[in-house]
């Protein structure tokens, strides 16, 4: 279950029995598309690996919410709407 959730920077705790003292979760290990965010009180399912981040002693290597384990393929973020950015150089002629 989701103990804390900050959206704006990022990351939250996870909590479980199997990790005594809480997990820490970045949103790039929420498997889903769009904007990753996690809601304190969520019931979610995750895998994580022993690891010291920010005091945790475990950090989640994927997270998701629903009955099934989404598959590990990468989500292409250069196909989601939510962002896009572009840029073009151009130098006068010498």
């Amino acid at each position: 279950m989701v103990r804390d959730f900050d959206a704006a920077a990022g990351w939250g705790v996870i909590d479980a029995p199997d990790v005594p003292g809480g997990c820490w979760v970045h949103f790039s290990a929420i498997a889903t598309d769009g904007y990753r965010s996690l809601t304190p009180g969520q019931r979610v399912t995750f895998r994580a690996e022993r690891g010291e981040q920010d005091g945790f002693d475990h950090r989640a290597v994927k997270v998701w919410t629903g009955d099934v384990e989404p598959p590990d393929d990468p989500v292409d973020h250069r196909r989601s709407p939510a962002y896009g950015s572009s840029l073009r150089l151009t130098f006068p002629d010498e």
